[in-house]
């Protein structure tokens, strides 16, 4: 599912440095992580929908990257974005 461009820019105004700033793991851990919410209610309606669940497991799977890149580079701002979004370790 997508996220409204207000919506979009909501997130990346709550999360980013400033206005523009579209390309901080922070900012695309947050937009990929409304992504993976929409999808995830979805999916509780429409369990058999196998194509959503697939593309599912890959925005999980690239979040999953960004977050390991973010814990590698600054160990504290990883647990401040987990903390922030709910987030399981």
């Amino acid at each position: 599912m997508t996220i409204s461009k207000q919506r979009k820019a909501e997130v990346i105004k709550e999360h980013g440095a400033n206005e523009g700033d579209s390309g901080s793991p922070e900012v695309q851990i947050a937009i990929l992580t409304e992504r993976i919410n929409g999808l995830t209610e979805h999916m509780r309606t429409h369990n058999k929908d196998y194509a959503s669940r697939r593309g599912l497991l890959g925005l999980v799977s690239r979040r999953r990257r960004l977050l390991d890149y973010v814990r590698g580079e600054d160990p504290q701002r990883y647990l401040d974005i987990i903390g922030k979004l709910g987030i399981r370790k």
